[in-house]
């Protein structure tokens, strides 16, 4: 793949301004005060994995809308003490998939809640959670549904959604509430970031890949989906482009990341055709905590792959055992 962005010296000190919308915080702020308590059930599943404990979850999400989730435990032979969690987001279009395709994290010794993620599910891996909304004509997919107003926006909803998840991982009474991180790639890095900002005590952070960054300038040189729904959106609806840009500054994770201040371990693909790679430096400079990128310079929007994994199960203990 070919680079698209800026060169690698240029991407490390990339830091621009993005405006911030004056009442972000009060946004943010009376949106969560409208979150219901989660109250999660939590189901036993058989997987036929004998190696970890799985459980089928609900819990209130935006609205009160139930939210779909697995939870995955170690087998209890090694559970000595509250445990440490683990809090993964789903990319674009993936739902929670199957009760035992997602374990990494439970068998590192976590507890490990998958979110589905609403309305998605029917790209890369199954879901099955329904969005709840209705909304003005979009584009098909996710990105522009209600975005003429943050109010009406997709991912409010499911930013409320991930904070309700992390809540959920942090009641169960075999979890540490001070030792839940959060994760995921791509719209999942986005997510961890957003939750990261909305939550500030979660114990880290590990955004791979990060979306839902920097939103004007991936839309503009971006040349794949899903950036793309909106330049489509924008196409047809030439009057709209600084409405549109203004209800996307609440939810973009280069914004957010200056409220956020947990440990984090970034990566980034510098030849990324979908989060291009400036995205997510302009995200991690942004970010107020202490952090590291790990760059992976001929990398496209698969990044770090399982090399970041492995850097992960080492970085989240360093950083637990702190």
């Amino acid at each position: 793949m070919p680079n698209i962005d800026l060169p690698l010296d240029q991407l490390t000190t990339y830091a621009p301004a993005l405006p911030q919308p004056a009442d972000l915080d009060q946004f943010w702020s009376a949106t969560l005060a409208e979150a219901p308590d989660p109250e999660p059930t939590f189901t036993p599943v058989d997987t036929g994995l004998r190696c970890v404990e799985s459980y089928d979850v609900t819990f209130c999400g935006y609205g009160g809308q139930p939210i779909r989730a697995w939870l995955h435990l170690p087998p209890a032979a090694l559970r000595h003490e509250p445990l440490s969690g683990v809090v993964q987001f789903q990319g674009y279009n993936g739902g929670r998939g199957l009760a035992h395709e997602h374990v990494f994290w439970a068998l590192a010794g976590y507890a490990h809640l998958v979110m589905d993620t609403r309305g998605q599910g029917s790209g890369w891996t199954t879901g099955d959670t329904i969005d709840a909304a209705e909304a003005p004509p979009a584009q098909p997919g996710f990105m522009t549904r209600g975005i003429l107003d943050p109010s009406t926006y997709y991912y409010r909803r499911v930013y409320v959604d991930a904070v309700q998840a992390v809540r959920t991982l942090r009641a169960h009474p075999l979890v540490d509430a001070a030792r839940v991180a959060v994760t995921g790639v791509s719209q999942g890095g986005g997510l961890s970031l957003a939750a990261a900002a909305l939550v500030p005590d979660v114990a880290a952070v590990m955004p791979d890949v990060p979306f839902l960054c920097h939103f004007r300038r991936a839309c503009e040189i971006s040349p794949a989906d899903p950036y793309g729904e909106i330049v489509r959106y924008l196409k047809a609806h030439r009057d709209q482009v600084e409405q549109v840009f203004a209800t996307l500054a609440y939810f973009d994770g280069a914004v957010l990341a200056t409220r956020a201040t947990a440990p984090a371990l970034f990566s980034v693909a510098v030849m990324d055709q979908i989060c291009p790679p400036s995205t997510v430096f302009a995200a991690f400079h942004a970010y107020r905590g202490p952090k590291e990128i790990v760059v992976y310079p001929f990398n496209d929007h698969e990044g770090g792959g399982p090399f970041q994994a492995g850097r992960q199960l080492r970085w989240l203990a360093a950083v637990l055992e702190k």
